[in-house]
């Protein structure tokens, strides 16, 4: 018999240490980042933000400063959208917990600026095998329909081989869907 445990996203067990890397992976909504902030304040009282998103238009840049206002004070924000693995090797200290929100958004602006994905993601693996607090958000995308075009079925195929590798290294893997996280790994 098996039992599955979904614990309320605003209800960090804060007995239970947060493991070296934790992914969160969930669809869009589905209160993944929200899961990923209420570990990170659990674990350490210095934490850091690594974003991804860029802001294109109004909307976003207005979302984007929605977002760092709502993480409040004890939050250090970097940006990343290309160098990501480059900003969490410097990030990763001692007593602070790092939050990388999203590979989803990385994956995108990397295929945007036709960077090489397999040397992206070896870089992004080998940073996360390192000593450090660590806590990775991303969609999975493979629960909907297969997108119409090539550009879209490109991303999808890379986005769920890029999930299944972080997966591979991390030491937790959380799938959170309608605000519940349950525990993968």
């Amino acid at each position: 018999m098996f039992l599955l445990l979904a614990l309320p996203l605003d209800r960090p067990v804060r007995h239970a240490p947060l493991m070296a890397s934790t992914l969160i992976i969930g669809g869009a909504r589905s209160g993944k980042s929200r899961r990923a902030l209420h570990l990170a304040e659990a674990a350490a009282s210095q934490r850091v933000f690594v974003a991804t998103a860029e802001a294109f238009d109004e909307e976003m840049a207005a979302r984007i400063e929605r977002h760092r206002t709502e993480r409040g004070p004890g939050w250090t924000t970097r940006e990343a959208p290309l160098e990501l693995p480059g900003a969490i090797r410097e990030s990763l200290q001692p007593g602070q917990v790092v939050v990388v929100d999203c590979l989803t958004l990385w994956l995108s602006n990397l295929m945007h600026a036709e960077r090489s994905i397999p040397d992206a993601t070896r870089a992004l693996l080998a940073v996360i095998s390192q000593p450090g607090e660590l806590i990775l958000v991303s969609n999975e995308v493979g629960l909907g329909l297969v997108p119409e075009t090539p550009l879209g079925r490109a991303f999808r195929d890379h986005q769920g081989r890029l999930n299944q590798q972080v997966a591979k290294v991390c030491d937790r893997v959380e799938f959170v869907a309608a605000g519940l996280p349950l525990v993968l790994k």
